[in-house]
């Protein structure tokens, strides 16, 4: 073989090369790019004894309804009956509600539901979203409790454990701050929603 014909052959070894640099660096920026829908979640298992609790206290008020004579003492007998049972319902909504939470994001917006039905929800649209923070300790004593809080002076906020979580900053001047694994990833797809819509992400 000759040098001239040995150099078209090193042409095409050239050209093999860099087509499989162009082939691998696609492949990465498509591994790279962020997913179109992202979905995260937190548990709170301590939330499951309360409402074993709740679960008692009802009950105890089928118990006393059930088990006891009303020939005396009705009015009584009927107070302590309706406040269990009151009392476990109440613990056992407040409890079961929060005992998880899942979050959505897609293109459009932020979707939260809380519990196995899904009760409360609420979703924000990304157009009233101006920014998105990682908040690395969220605390039920910051907001007075578990559960949907709301702060006049802050925000609402949905807290289902401690740990980290997701701070929307809305145009109104107020927050929306949620309890959820994985945070910094929502953070990422949530600013770069913002800024492919020309909103400047905080």
């Amino acid at each position: 073989m000759t040098l001239r014909d040995a150099v078209p052959s090193l042409r095409n070894v050239g050209t093999l090369g860099r087509m499989r640099d162009h082939t691998h660096s696609e492949r990465g920026s498509t591994a790279d790019a962020l997913p179109e829908v992202w979905t995260g979640k937190a548990t709170n298992r301590v939330q499951w004894l309360l409402a074993l609790a709740g679960a008692l206290c009802l009950a105890l008020g089928i118990e006393l309804a059930v088990d006891n004579m009303w020939t005396s003492g009705i009015a009584a007998l009927a107070m302590s009956v309706v406040g269990c049972i009151a009392a476990g319902l109440l613990i056992l909504f407040g409890t079961l509600a929060f005992v998880h939470v899942a979050v959505k994001v897609d293109k459009d917006s932020l979707e939260v539901r809380c519990g196995h039905m899904g009760l409360p929800r609420r979703r924000i649209p990304l157009s009233h979203v101006v920014g998105a923070d990682f908040a690395q300790a969220v605390s039920p004593r910051q907001w007075g409790g578990w559960g949907y809080r709301s702060r006049p002076d802050i925000g609402t906020a949905v807290v289902v454990r401690r740990g980290e979580g997701l701070v929307l900053s809305l145009g109104d001047g107020r927050t929306f701050t949620v309890t959820v694994d994985d945070a910094e990833a929502a953070v990422r797809i949530i600013r770069d929603r913002l800024s492919v819509a020309g909103t400047p992400a905080a």
